[in-house]
């Protein structure tokens, strides 16, 4: 599912996937991204009121990439294309489906977080999904 965005909103994207996974290059970035847009997308857990690229990514406690000093500042060309392929729906494994993301300091990541499945690793971050019956928009 496709959702509706404006400019800023693409911008904001970009921003957000760069301060996020700049070090994880243009897959983890656009990673970053799946899990923005699937959360926009999704009536479960804590996003049931999500529904635009904003509200996702100034959720409250959500995304450290915020207090980054890559989160400021506009987002370069190659940044805006990879933040429309998302927009679009370009979907990459492991973040097709998930919800979730972070980077363990140990590299290792957990077979479960907050009770999801880890979908799979992408360089530094693991990605984490639902469970279908949970969250049936994503699937």
């Amino acid at each position: 599912m496709l959702i509706d965005y404006t400019e800023k909103e693409k911008e904001l994207l970009a921003r957000i996937m760069r301060a996020e996974a700049l070090n994880e290059g243009e897959e983890g970035m656009i990673m970053v991204g799946n899990v923005i847009t699937n959360r926009c997308t999704t009536d479960c857990y804590t996003f049931k009121n999500i529904r635009t690229i904003s509200d996702a990514i100034y959720q409250k406690n959500q995304f450290s990439g915020i207090n980054s000093s890559l989160f400021y500042g506009k987002p370069t060309n190659t940044e805006k294309k990879l933040a429309e392929k998302v927009l679009r729906g370009e979907k990459l494994h492991p973040a097709t489906y998930a919800l979730w993301f972070y980077a363990p300091k140990d590299n290792n990541c957990l077979d479960k977080w907050y009770n999801q499945e880890c979908a799979g690793k992408y360089k530094n971050h693991c990605f984490y999904k639902p469970k279908e019956n949970e969250c049936q928009e994503l699937y």
